[in-house]
């Protein structure tokens, strides 16, 4: 069979002989909505745990609206003017502040804004940029369950109504993304981030991708989002061509868990044995621009593999590796040694991007990691303590090699890593 695998803005393609295939797995979506305004206004028609935004706004003078920022691919030309029509037919006079969650990502810059909201909403709207780094801009609403100091953007909390757009999608630690994650990480302090993702709660063993029972990243987001008096949320699942295929509206908990169990239905898939080799990527540009991101699909591999197997990795990697530190952090320290040191940095201690190494360790001390990539990109991937490869041919070849099989592998396929949940 040949197997066809999204890198930058191509594929990396190869044959996989039918008796070594596991199988391709993907998830199983259901179509899109055949028109989204529609699929939008049927959600905030019917919303869950809630009463509808127009009643909500009726008692309010002001509201915040949380946003994605331009690292996410929420559809917010769609769902952020159905949000401020909404509040506007409940209250034509409430005042509202657009307020892009960036969490510790840099400021969107104008041309981002536009593309991502439309230039009339840029005109018409107040927007403000969250800086996790700007403690004065920060409302101190105590501790997190975790122990971590909970600092949040006051203009979401010092607002008479917040709400928040957003999508949702299998989350490599916080177990699925959307509703609580529009506070924290979304419009949090950099200290709050920080303790949020701290090593202790990263080696927890139910900090995984779809877990949310017991998940103490998960557990703080939502008593953040609590403590913030998150009202009201927008969420969507999108199909891989980020097209909304269903819309939740609702109190911020209840529309998230309407929105993770239909998810859990589409998603999951099921990998009957373990892999000695499993072939994945993170659906191409623009999440496959960096090392840093392709830990996602790498994530998602992980229970997928068997321990002394090979995890083989297609991305374009067109911005290298996402991060100086992060790159030193997985040049200069063993992965043994980096997950002993980051289970003794206390919550408070917690180094920038320290999470996302802490989790590449911890898949790197049990199974080999292949990527195929662009030469240009060798040198630094070898650097890393990857293998590198510039077709999938010889990726799958080095990794029968890796994993001690030969040609006897068994190969299982997750073309886009980041959109599965494996069981």
């Amino acid at each position: 069979m040949k197997i066809r695998i999204p890198s930058g803005a191509s594929f990396c393609e190869a044959d996989v002989p039918d008796e070594n295939l596991i199988g391709v797995f993907s998830p199983a979506l259901p179509p899109p909505a055949p028109d989204p305004l529609v699929e939008t206004d049927r959600a905030l028609d019917a919303p869950s745990g809630s009463p509808r935004l127009e009643e909500l706004a009726a008692g309010a003078k002001t509201a915040t609206v949380l946003c994605s920022d331009h690292t996410r691919p929420v559809p917010s030309r769609v769902l952020v003017p159905a949000l401020l029509r909404r509040l506007r037919l409940g209250n034509p006079d409430i005042r509202v502040t657009l307020l892009v969650g960036t969490g510790c990502h840099r400021a969107s810059t104008p041309d981002e804004l536009k593309a991502k909201f439309g230039p009339d909403v840029v005109l018409r709207e107040t927007i403000a940029m969250h800086d996790a780094t700007d403690d004065a801009a920060m409302a101190d609403l105590g501790r997190l369950p975790g122990g971590g100091v909970l600092k949040v953007n006051r203009l979401a909390v010092e607002t008479d109504l917040l709400l928040a757009e957003g999508f949702v999608e299998p989350h490599f630690f916080a177990g699925f993304s959307g509703g609580r994650k529009s506070v924290l990480p979304g419009v949090a302090s950099r200290e709050t981030v920080l303790a949020n993702h701290c090593g202790a709660f990263i080696a927890d063993p139910r900090a995984r991708l779809g877990v949310l029972e017991g998940n103490p990243v998960h557990r703080d987001m939502v008593a953040a989002a609590r403590a913030a008096r998150l009202a009201f949320v927008l969420n969507v699942a999108i199909d891989p061509r980020k097209r909304i295929v269903r819309a939740f509206a609702g109190g911020f908990e209840a529309a998230h868990a309407e929105a993770v169990a239909f998810l859990r239905k589409h998603v999951g898939v099921r990998v009957p044995e373990p892999a000695d080799v499993c072939v994945t990527g993170n659906g191409g540009a623009p999440l496959d621009q960096n090392v840093y991101q392709c830990v996602k699909c790498m994530a998602a591999a992980e229970p997928v593999t068997r321990e002394g197997g090979c995890i083989v990795v297609c991305a374009g990697c067109a911005d290298g590796h996402g991060g100086e530190h992060f790159f030193r952090m997985l040049r200069d320290i063993p992965p043994a040694e980096m997950l002993a040191r980051f289970a003794a940095v206390p919550a408070e201690k917690t180094e920038p991007d320290q999470w996302q190494a802490q989790i590449l360790a911890r898949i790197a001390l049990s199974r080999s990691v292949v990527f195929v990539s662009p030469e240009k990109n060798h040198e630094m991937l070898r650097a890393m303590r990857f293998r590198a490869a510039a077709t999938l041919d010889e990726g799958l070849a080095l990794a029968r090699t890796l994993c001690g099989r030969g040609d006897a592998a068994r190969v299982a396929v997750l073309p886009d890593g980041v959109s599965v949940v494996p069981a």
